[in-house]
């Protein structure tokens, strides 16, 4: 026989379990699981993993998964691709490069500027033409845009150091005033000046100033612009007004001297020539070396940006520093190339913290105290022969020699000899 009591306490539990169940009801219906971590719905993961700011693309570059070329290979690498069939591109017979020059000449007479494009060098057919042709004609002036510290001021120099215009008052040294005097002056000159410009979509020719300034020179009709682009994206460079305007007649009055414009005529120059001069500023045994400009970027452990150290030049370091600090570079050496081990290799990116090198050095007693270890490693960085990155948000120094594998092995075993004679 049940108590009223009991029967109260069982009426109780069960209202207790029906309200459970029915807030675990509740709660799936909202997103919740029982144990309380939400489960996103269709709609809600969508937009989670389409959220702006998200990466799309892989990390997995080509440029950083290919280890750059040393010196000698680099140098052997190009002594071998020229075998076997050598393509001759048309537009380098002399009997095609006469004729060119000539329709060349009869363009710029007519008022306008001309722009070369194509794949291969530039450079030494347009410095042919210049010669040739244009130095008969009036004054010359070349521009090689593709070097990075090349700039707008260097261009007016340049013109200003043809003697009739060193004639002038040079006092005006701002760049619009200096603009100003060179366009008036050939406007009334007798004599054209033909300005030369190696790659105008180079990085110094991109800038809004800098094209405004050259396309107010160009539209002169006594100032005629024979220029080269290697960029796919050139064109977007300049405005349609700037690309299809017309120069003024030499024999009007010019009433459109505040006008500007280029009155490109575009010319397919493919001269399949090696770009050798054009990348002489650049590390060309790197795929990420070549420079244009602008800041540089500072080593990163994710990527292989780091300046690549070859063996001669690491070899003379070693010779010039302490034998303590060659002790040093050995330990840190033979501690990448064990942790290259078990990374594929790829020694750029395995990269020993710097408390952890304090501590190995303490015990080889190479450097008892932060301030001994920094001054020996001082000398390594100026020369880039050690490099360092912070190691993620609070994860503090990381440092390493950017040398691949085979080749830090066999600067330690040098080193290895040096310290034991």
């Amino acid at each position: 026989m049940v108590s009223d009591e009991e029967e109260i306490n069982e009426v109780e539990e069960s209202d207790e379990t029906g309200s459970e169940d029915a807030s675990n009801l509740r709660s799936k219906d909202k997103g919740k699981s029982s144990s309380g971590i939400i489960v996103q719905t269709a709609f809600d993961a969508y937009f989670a993993h389409n959220k702006s700011g998200r990466i799309q693309t892989s990390s997995s570059v080509f440029s950083e998964l290919v280890l750059p070329l040393s010196s000698e290979e680099y140098v052997k690498a190009i002594g071998t691709s020229g075998k076997g069939q050598i393509v001759h591109a048309s537009a380098l017979q002399d009997s095609n490069r006469e004729e060119l020059f000539a329709r060349f000449m009869c363009e710029l007479r007519e008022g306008f500027n001309i722009l070369c494009y194509g794949l291969g060098s530039k450079r030494q057919i347009l410095n042919q033409f210049a010669l040739d042709f244009c130095q008969t004609q009036g004054h010359v002036v070349v521009v090689n845009g593709f070097q990075p510290e090349s700039s707008l001021k260097d261009v007016l120099n340049s013109i200003e150091n043809i003697p009739d215009i060193q004639e002038l008052d040079l006092s005006s040294t701002t760049i619009e005033k200096r603009t100003k005097r060179i366009y008036d002056f050939f406007t009334s000159s007798e004599v054209d000046l033909y300005l030369i410009i190696h790659n105008i979509d180079a990085t110094p020719f991109r800038a809004t100033k800098t094209r405004s300034i050259i396309s107010f020179l160009a539209h002169n009709a006594h100032i005629h612009l024979i220029a080269s682009i290697d960029h796919i994206n050139a064109p977007l460079l300049w405005s349609s007004s700037e690309i299809f305007s017309r120069k003024p007649d030499k024999t009007e009055v010019n009433d459109a001297i505040h006008s500007h414009g280029f009155a490109w005529l575009w010319h397919d120059l493919t001269t399949l020539t090696p770009y050798d001069f054009e990348l002489a500023f650049a590390d060309r045994t790197s795929l990420s070396g070549a420079h244009y400009g602008g800041a540089k970027r500072k080593p990163d452990m994710s990527s292989q940006n780091a300046i690549t150290m070859n063996e001669t030049a690491a070899s003379h370091i070693l010779a010039s520093v302490t034998q303590k600090a060659q002790k040093l570079f050995a330990l840190l050496g033979n501690k990448q190339l064990e942790a290259a081990d078990g990374a594929d290799g790829n020694s750029q990116q395995v990269g020993l913290a710097y408390d952890v090198l304090f501590s190995a050095a303490r015990d080889n007693f190479i450097a008892t105290n932060d301030t001994a270890l920094r001054s020996l490693l001082t000398e390594f960085r100026d020369h880039n022969l050690i490099v360092s990155s912070q190691a993620g948000m609070g994860g503090g120094e990381v440092l390493w020699i950017p040398m691949r594998k085979e080749r830090l092995a066999s600067v330690l075993q040098s080193l290895h000899v040096l310290l034991n004679q």
